[in-house]
């Protein structure tokens, strides 16, 4: 299958779980998340999700466990609003990217503080 239509798959599944994430979930558990990225496996057979949490340790982890127990029905929606044979199934992962990035930018403002 070709690398780019599989992108494609991926950035439709990023916006339409974005959507099913924030609008349609009921879960309690599930807090502020951010869908930052998708990657399907090239047979379209898996998609890692991930996701950003605001929130303390405790939080991040409660809001991934309520994620995983929703992956049924969010499976389900995603295979009626994009047209697949088979819709992935769903593995959620934590993205920390953004937690790394504003320690970077710590790090460095208290470097540029010392320095004045």
């Amino acid at each position: 299958m070709s690398k780019v239509r599989t992108q494609r798959i991926a950035e439709q599944m990023k916006k339409e779980l974005g959507q099913l994430i924030q609008y349609e979930l009921k879960d309690p558990r599930v807090g502020f998340v951010t869908v930052t990225g998708v990657e399907v496996s090239s047979d379209l057979q898996l998609a890692k999700v991930y996701v950003s949490v605001m929130g303390s340790q405790e939080e991040k982890e409660t809001t991934l466990l309520g994620l995983d127990k929703s992956k049924g029905f969010l499976r389900k929606e995603l295979g009626q609003r994009i047209q697949l044979r088979h819709t992935p199934e769903l593995q959620f992962r934590l993205d920390e990217s953004l937690d790394y990035g504003s320690h970077i930018d710590k790090i460095l403002q208290d470097l540029h503080d010392k320095g004045e």
